[in-house]
């Protein structure tokens, strides 16, 4: 044994320089790239992917364009990482279906494999014989992408002409040697314009009143009458709800109802009925809850949501990116006409979309989670709170003779919604410490703080929550889920302490604050672990602590729940029992009415969660992340200018604030179109969904720009554009066809 022993030891001593033994590792030498990588990539690479031709647009006779990448969104060269370069992954043949060079007498020696890799390990050095000015991004040229004109309307003099409308149309009409058809009859064009604003048909009255109507200004007050009519926003929602796929069940094999789907549907139909301004009617949409109207962010959520998830982790993450590409695909559509869509898996075939700026977009909408979320009162709901709070007040004293005993002045607290109302203070930090509980402990499901309608606790808007304790080994009960906006048993915090513990939220900022809702499961399923002595107090600065609410004035918890003080009529005049009693009848009609008002509005608009980091996905896969993305928009049209670990909220809300700018060269063309395919059955741009390559041309260019630029000049008004195209004389023909007009060319462009 100890012979072994002494042999191994010799074994590991024998000196390194002794015969058969290897060299150490040389460092690699300098690739140097003209001499070396550049005649390689002439030779094997420039045919297919060189000057002339770029198949999938992967170019390498240029160091930007490989550092971009092609059709696949992976960058051929990452500087200093070649296993990353998916140029290295290509000619090694990693994929044996996309090995390249395609023709096997083409291939790369593994010599030539080592030397293109110590290259890119090296840094990839590339000099480059290009100026400045040429390294830049290509322009985008394409005509969408290029900021609305304002032209001047053809100086064109004829009877037939009512506004600038007609003056484009008339003219391209003239250029094709054509004229325009006959006015409509009044019948006729009553029960078009009936039809085309409100989707309902002319009475006979409305039809005769019309046709009797000798005033010069008979269509134009028809018109205004019907785009003042009611019907008008639910005309208009039928569009844009089909446009948004809006839906009131969640599709797939369970396609559950939403009962709470419909708040989105009446806000569509409102804002049409007000003309509320597009580019504020497009932010609300996706960032109301910011905005006072936190019932218009269910546009992104309206579509589709698979609700019976995989057991397999993968697939679970695959629903999830069908449920984030829904939002971003729709949000391109409906407002910029982009199919943003196609660059999910990889650069977007036809327009300067790459798969990077998908993902940022995937990177705003990271934290948006379909389901139900509460949302505030209305401006009216809360000034009748006001008056019935005062009105009871009175009856209160009314009926204090008739007490039996003094007991406090608010109802005992419950499971479903306790509100907690108070003179406006400055508050940074809030702290819910509970004192007792009816059972073990204590639970929130959510706690709500409000600075004037808004709710200033989520987490996404920058909030963040610390607890004393909080029940180990439970996920569905945890300190963020007490302000994540989303309710029930299933997003709660539990104290780790029997009958005790405290809750802190810290606003991202401080703000007058006036009201705080809590919860121990708005879902009603559960009423244990109740908070029935607690104490909430604010701060400004830590640990300066003033209270502004408590248990101290409610009615003290009883099992049945809300309890109300005890009335002893027995002992009073006969001359005024009628008057008490009727004093608390009304009390209890009041208390009835607030509590309705009161009750958690709830509304299918989405939750919104913290975002995580958001990463490349090579062809789409969830299981093949590539570099962290940040929230941006579309590179070749604008930079967001957002942190990485912006909130939420702010990344929605830089988005709307980015599409609905008025220099943004889509939004308005896109809008107006879809107001004249609505009139006359196509757009200038017959595919109005599609403003991009693989689109068609507007027949109408200047036309489009000058309806595009009234939009933004009329503060975004619809109506406005609408009276427009309905007053026009382009609007108003008769649509019977001329036989002569059929037979010449191009007609069917021009005859609406």
């Amino acid at each position: 044994m100890k012979a072994r022993t002494f042999l191994i030891v010799v074994l590991f001593a024998w000196p390194h320089n002794a015969a058969g033994d290897q060299p150490p590792p040389q460092p690699a030498q300098p690739v140097e790239f003209t001499s070396q990588i550049l005649p390689l990539l002439q030779t094997k690479c420039w045919d297919c992917h060189g000057p002339e031709t770029q198949e999938s647009h992967l170019r390498l006779d240029r160091r930007e364009a490989a550092l971009q990448g092609g059709n696949s969104g992976e960058p051929a060269l990452v500087p200093g990482k070649a296993n990353l370069s998916h140029l290295i992954q290509l000619v090694r043949g990693e994929d044996p279906q996309r090995r390249m060079p395609p023709d096997k007498s083409d291939r790369l020696t593994a010599a030539e494999i080592q030397l293109l890799t110590e290259w890119i390990d090296q840094g990839a050095d590339w000099p480059s014989n290009r100026s400045a000015q040429e390294q830049r991004r290509e322009p985008v040229n394409h005509w969408s992408f290029q900021p609305p004109q304002s032209p001047i309307p053809p100086a064109i003099n004829d009877p037939w002409v009512v506004n600038e409308i007609d003056r484009f149309v008339l003219q391209g009409l003239r250029a094709r040697s054509l004229e325009p058809n006959p006015p409509a009859s009044r019948a006729e064009l009553a029960r078009r314009l009936s039809l085309d604003i409100l989707g309902l048909p002319s009475s006979p009255e409305s039809i005769q009143s019309f046709q009797s109507d000798s005033n010069p200004r008979a269509t134009q007050l028809l018109i205004e009458r019907l785009l003042a009519s009611p019907h008008f926003g639910e005309r208009q929602a039928s569009y844009w709800l089909d446009l948004v796929r809006f839906a009131e069940t969640n599709g797939y094999e369970t396609n559950r109802e939403r009962p709470q789907a419909w708040p989105y549907r009446d806000f569509v139909i409102r804002s049409f009925n007000e003309d509320k301004p597009y580019d504020r009617f497009v932010k609300e949409q996706l960032a109301g809850d910011a905005m006072g109207a936190p019932e218009a962010t269910a546009f992104l959520v309206a579509g589709p949501y698979d609700l019976v998830k995989s057991p397999d982790i993968n697939l679970t993450r695959m629903q999830r990116q069908n449920e984030l590409d829904d939002m971003i695909a729709t949000t391109g559509t409906a407002f910029l006409g982009l199919t943003i869509g196609c660059a999910r898996c990889h650069n977007h075939k036809f327009d300067p979309i790459r798969q990077t700026d998908y993902y940022a977009w995937q990177a705003i909408f990271a934290g948006v989670q379909h389901g139900d979320r509460t949302i505030s009162l209305t401006k009216e709901a809360e000034q009748e709170i006001a008056r019935l709070v005062e009105r009871q007040a009175s009856l209160r004293e009314a009926l204090r003779p008739f007490l039996k005993r003094p007991l406090a002045s608010r109802p005992s607290v419950n499971a479903r919604d306790n509100e907690e109302r108070f003179a406006s203070v400055p508050a940074r930090f809030i702290r819910f410490t509970v004192l007792a509980t009816n059972s073990s402990e204590p639970c929130l499901d959510e706690i709500e703080i409000f600075s004037d309608s808004t709710n200033v606790a989520l987490a996404s808007v920058g909030a963040k929550a610390t607890c004393s304790s909080a029940l180990p080994g439970h996920a569905i009960h945890r300190i963020e889920h007490v302000h994540d906006g989303r309710f029930g048993n299933s997003y709660s915090w539990i104290s780790n302490e029997q009958g005790r513990g405290w809750i802190q939220i810290e606003l991202a900022k401080t703000a007058p604050i006036q009201r705080i809702r809590w919860s121990r499961d708005r879902e009603g399923l559960y009423s244990d672990r109740i908070a029935t002595e607690y104490r909430i107090e604010a701060a400004v600065e830590p640990n300066q602590w003033f209270t502004v609410a408590s248990s101290a004035d409610r009615v003290p918890w009883s099992n049945g729940g809300r309890t109300e003080p005890e009335y002893d009529f027995a002992a009073a005049p006969p001359s005024e029992v009628k008057q008490g009693r009727d004093a608390l009848d009304e009390f209890r009609r009041i208390e009835q009415r607030k509590l309705a008002l009161q009750a958690s509005t709830t509304v299918y608009a989405g939750t919104f969660q913290p975002p995580g980091p958001t990463h490349r996905l090579f062809r789409g896969d969830p299981a093949a992340q590539r570099e962290i993305v940040s929230p941006d928009t579309l590179s070749a049209l604008g930079k967001l200018s957002l942190a990485g670990d912006s909130t939420e909220q702010t990344r929605r809300a830089a988005l709307a604030d980015w599409i609905a700018a008025p220099n943004n060269p889509l939004t308005a063309r896109v809008i107006v179109n879809r107001i004249w395919q609505q009139h006359f059955g196509t757009g200038i741009v017959a595919t109005a969904s599609d403003f991009g390559a693989a689109g068609t041309r507007p027949t109408h260019p200047e036309l489009l720009d000058w309806l595009a630029s009234q939009l933004i000049q009329h503060r975004w008004s619809l109506k406005h554009i609408h009276r427009l195209i309905l007053n026009s004389a382009t609007y108003q023909p008769s649509s019977r066809p001329r036989p002569a007009a059929l037979s010449a060319e191009g007609a069917t462009t021009w005859l609406w």
